[in-house]
């Protein structure tokens, strides 16, 4: 799972829209490919972001991409968009597209948005660094791993009661089969004891 590129673009519902901030986590690509991969999320970014209606959100998978885009639409006219590869999760992916929308509304004015250049929004970095693993981000998922764990957990325990049960059939079975073999030996012991007496 793994976010290669975190943006909010001005979506207007005429005319063409533009990136007011982005960060790209492109380490995974050799130096020669970063910059057309790059020019690549950029492109297909701004591309779904102006096909998405407003208030709309979708995902749109383009080779080893997906891209989640959610239009808030509104006064703002505002979209954001995350790239990422086909494993990362839908939820994680939209819950961060909102709060990202959300902090970046209230932190950035939007008289602004006319020059984006003059944007300074550090924020979104730590947002794609800290949405590299779902898990960690959504309460859910986080909630639902816990839960995973235990039931592994609680499986082990119950195979191993099973077993020491399974112990404890044996034992019982042993014991029933000696007291068994100590009452035949008592009336045996009996039996030969009763035809010989001593003097």
């Amino acid at each position: 799972m793994k976010v290669y590129s975190l943006a909010v673009i001005l979506a207007p519902t005429s005319g063409p829209s533009a990136t007011l901030i982005q960060a790209s986590e492109l380490s995974s690509f050799s130096f020669y490919q970063k910059g057309s991969v790059g020019e690549f999320m950029s492109f297909f970014t701004k591309t779904v972001a102006e096909r998405t209606p407003q208030g709309g959100r979708q995902s749109v998978q383009e080779n080893n991409y997906t891209a989640h885009v959610y239009n808030r639409g509104g006064a703002e006219q505002l979209a954001a968009v995350i790239i990422t590869d086909h494993e990362y999760p839908v939820r994680p992916a939209f819950s961060l597209l909102s709060k990202l929308l959300d902090d970046f509304t209230s932190k950035v004015p939007q008289t602004s948005f006319a020059n984006p250049s003059t944007i300074s929004f550090q924020e979104i970095h730590t947002y794609l660094q800290k949405y590299q693993d779902p898990r960690h981000a959504d309460n859910i998922m986080r909630v639902q791993q816990e839960l995973d764990e235990t039931k592994i957990v609680l499986h082990k325990t119950i195979e191993s009661v099973l077993q020491r049960g399974e112990k404890l059939d044996n034992l019982v079975e042993r014991s029933t089969a000696l007291s068994a073999q100590s009452k035949m030996f008592y009336k045996t012991a009996k039996k030969q004891n009763s035809c010989c007496t001593v003097m």
